[in-house]
């Protein structure tokens, strides 16, 4: 019998792929059978998987079509636990459960501020995702949020008091991780005599707000002789060109893409910047600090805030302001936590810290 099973659309190179990854591989470490179940088996990560998981690719052209394979799934497996992440794949494991009938318990985590993510989108669907949220969580057997903020957001939403929904940190650290900030980096910027490159990590989605991230820059390279980069990839792509052009900036600001190691770019670089109007946590944050490299955050719902400790580790800045962005990018050229204060902070959000709670909810969950 598998022991857990996680369930995701794909792994395409978000933060919540990344951390069920890593938390999917933690528990096949300790020798638990782990079932990684795929709506689709595509994505950037699909490389990362280690040997001890078992895929199962439910080869769904669509999330919703992959519901009736994933309650067949169910029934012909019974893992004793089913994870999930994401507001589909959450809704649809409790769904699949019920009709499978098993006595499987769901553990759904929640990754994102969700009022904030349902009110920027387009999608349709996304005006009934707080009512399926306030239906269908109060039926899972645990509720996992990643910031406190989102856990009171998600309270809200479910009508569940908050004490039913639990706040465990994305494990993002790991001893394994460390080699990878020493590799080295072929682009020509982080070449020796080079300007000091500010970086920025997100998919290109309105979320992320490069946009002002990239007017903030055009205020700081007037003081501060430098470069922008931003890795990742997405939609926005053409319109962040668009503007670092009509900002006269394009030998500038580069866009690589989708890299697979942004632990070699971030220990090179002279800060992170992360520009979002809102997160569940923000993952670039601590893999920033656990290389030592100085962060600037806005503080937007929810996450930034606690991983800097109110601005005790980062300069907090406000949403959607270049010019507010820019003094804080600018005040951290000169003023910032020395290195070894940011390494020891990043490595408080562990992977083991994650996993002996996850462990405890599950024990507790088991006896109930």
């Amino acid at each position: 019998m598998t022991d857990i099973a996680f369930f995701l659309i794909d792994l395409g190179g978000g933060g919540a792929e990344k951390v069920m990854l890593s938390l999917a591989a933690g528990f096949a470490n300790k020798g638990l059978k782990v079932d990684l179940v795929l709506a689709q088996k595509t994505g950037e990560y699909l490389s990362l998987i280690p040997d001890n998981i078992r895929v199962i690719d439910l080869a769904s052209p669509r999330l919703i079509s992959s519901l009736p394979l994933l309650v067949k799934y169910l029934q012909q497996n019974s893992p004793k636990f089913l994870f999930s992440a994401l507001e589909d794949p959450n809704v649809l494991s409790i769904v699949a459960q019920k009709l499978a009938g098993v006595t499987t318990r769901v553990i759904v985590t929640v990754h994102n501020h969700v009022s904030n993510y349902c009110r920027e989108s387009r999608e349709l669907k996304r005006k009934f995702t707080p009512w399926l949220i306030s239906w269908l969580f109060p039926q899972a057997a645990g509720i996992v949020a990643v910031s406190q903020g989102v856990a009171n957001e998600v309270a809200k939403i479910s009508g569940l008091p908050s004490e039913k929904i639990r706040v465990i940190y994305n494990p993002i650290f790991t001893p394994e991780l460390l080699p990878k900030f020493h590799e080295s980096v072929e682009h020509p910027w982080f070449q020796d005599d080079q300007l000091p490159v500010i970086l920025g990590i997100g998919r290109l989605t309105k979320q992320k707000d490069f946009g002002t991230l990239i007017r903030a820059f055009a205020i700081v390279e007037k003081k501060y002789p430098s470069r922008l980069m931003i890795l990742g990839q997405g939609g926005k792509l053409a319109e962040l060109q668009a503007l670092v052009a009509d900002l006269d900036l394009v030998k500038k600001v580069d866009f690589p893409g989708f890299v697979d190691n942004p632990y070699a770019y971030l220990s090179k670089a002279k800060m992170l910047v992360m520009s979002s109007i809102f997160e569940g946590f923000g993952n670039v944050l601590v893999e920033s600090m656990m290389a030592g490299t100085p962060v600037v955050s806005t503080d937007c719902e929810s996450g930034p805030s606690e991983i800097l400790s109110d601005g005790k580790y980062g300069h907090l800045a406000k949403v959607g302001d270049p010019e507010n962005l820019a003094t804080a990018i600018i005040d951290t050229f000169s003023n910032h936590p020395v290195p070894e204060m940011l390494k020891k902070r990043g490595q408080e959000f562990s992977l083991e810290a994650a996993l002996s709670k996850y462990e405890k909810i599950c024990n507790e969950i088991a006896l109930s």
